[in-house]
């Protein structure tokens, strides 16, 4: 049974490396893993089907936010942004990148849009990217940067979501923490993704590149030879960044994405940002933006599921952890290696930390390991295959914006580039943190 876990990642690695659709690629990884538990294969999809609706909740956020980033884009805000951004950094490749990693950093903290901005502010650079020959693998793990690090590290935004779940799946396990010592037990390993993008864009991907025509397959819904908007700030661009504060205040106070969304969606109506005859065509772009993602998310959680319900999670750390006694640098290895395994196939930190810290807690606790230690090693546990699965929001966000043209490729462009700078320093930072907390 440990090996089920393991072997349906594989599978999915495998066929997804292979070029097969990631929605494909998940489904035959989670029936692979219901059949290897004693499952049919009727039994099997019936448990992938009951599981989606786990990822409901994350599905519909995606959607309103994909829904309130058209509105967004629709004032032309974005293509202030977009022209300003081409106006001072064509010719400055590096600066370029960094940039995009610090814009992409906000998404998380200041406006709580994560994924949902990128296939509006992307694709219009596309062009700038080709004439500057810009490798697109290093605007991708900038991207991915953004996406991840800011809500390991900050308390804010989807980080208080994030650091609340630790916290809750500590303290429901018998071990009481604050978000202010989760927080800063997830310092070092956000280091260490720091680390991997300043290898990335200074060193790996720091050489010209042209996009291959064709590489990523079918273009986006969003093409590249759209205007990005006016340049003039007006009225409406006010409006507008007061609906995005809202957004952002809702969703700090409810803690709830959907409420967030749907706030920042109505006040853009209400204030006549966008007139009411734009609503159709607002949701419309929006679900066919985000649509791809967000089903990706609910089979997912479908996958996920499966390993759990099935026992095949827990076999799998009980079998890593029995034989390591008390040697707190083995067991944080192994755990940390689980963990990377077990969030590969599910996709999504968030949803695999409550699975994680159940598991984790009684095995931290029995060793010796501080609350921090603890804490961070769920933290890192949940955040390694978050950042390089083909399952994650984290490469499918990035893969959506810089594939608009059909020169992308998720798996080769977005997957291997972001696994390899931020699991290998996530694995590194995180272990440290665990053996120095």
């Amino acid at each position: 049974m440990e090996w089920v876990v393991a072997i349906s990642v594989l599978v999915m690695t495998i066929l997804s490396l292979l070029r097969v659709n990631v929605v494909i690629a998940i489904i035959i990884a989670a029936l692979t893993a219901g059949v290897m538990s004693g499952l049919s294969i009727i039994e099997s999809i019936e448990m992938l089907v009951e599981g989606m609706s786990g990822g409901a909740n994350t599905a519909l956020s995606y959607i309103l936010l994909g829904a309130f980033a058209v509105a967004i884009s629709y004032t032309g805000i974005t293509g202030i942004l977009v022209r300003y951004l081409i106006r001072i950094l064509t010719g400055k490749k590096t600066m370029m990148v960094l940039v995009i990693a610090g814009v992409a950093s906000l998404s998380q903290n200041l406006v709580p849009v994560h994924i949902a901005f990128i296939p509006i502010l992307i694709p219009p650079l596309l062009k700038v990217f080709d004439q500057m020959r810009v490798d697109r693998r290093a605007v991708a793990t900038a991207l991915t940067f953004g996406l991840k690090a800011p809500y390991v590290m900050i308390p804010a935004g989807f980080g208080l979501i994030f650091h609340g779940i630790i916290v809750e799946g500590m303290e429901d396990n018998g071990v009481p923490i604050t978000v202010g010592e989760t927080a800063l037990s997830m310092l070092i390993p956000g280091l260490g993704m720091l680390v991997g993008l300043l290898v990335a864009v200074f060193i790996t991907y720091r050489k010209d590149r042209d996009a291959a025509a064709g590489a990523g397959g079918t273009e986006s819904v969003i093409k590249t030879d759209e205007q990005v908007g006016e340049t003039a700030f007006s009225i409406k661009h006010f409006f507008t960044l007061i609906a995005i504060v809202a957004a952002l205040v809702v969703q700090i106070v409810t803690d709830n994405l959907i409420a967030g969304a749907l706030t920042g969606l109505i006040l853009m109506f209400v204030l006549v940002a966008v007139p009411f005859k734009a609503g159709e065509k607002v949701m419309s772009e929006g679900i066919a933006m985000m649509g791809m993602i967000a089903f990706v998310m609910f089979v997912a959680s479908g996958f996920g599921n499966i390993l759990t319900e099935t026992g095949a999670v827990n076999s799998l750390v009980e079998s890593s952890s029995g034989f390591l006694g008390d040697n707190q640098v083995l067991i944080a290895f192994i755990l940390l290696l689980v963990g990377l395994i077990v969030t590969m196939g599910i996709g999504s930190s968030f949803g695999t930390i409550p699975i994680l810290a159940a598991l984790y807690v009684p095995i931290c606790v029995a060793a010796g390991f501080s609350p921090m230690a603890t804490a961070a090693l769920i933290g890192t546990a949940g955040a390694l295959g978050d950042a390089g699965s083909p399952a994650s929001d984290s490469t499918l966000g990035p893969t959506a914006g810089l594939n608009a043209d059909g020169k992308h490729h998720h798996i080769w462009d977005t997957v291997v580039p972001t696994f390899i700078h931020f699991n290998i320093p996530l694995f590194i930072f995180g272990w440290a943190a665990a053996v120095i907390l």
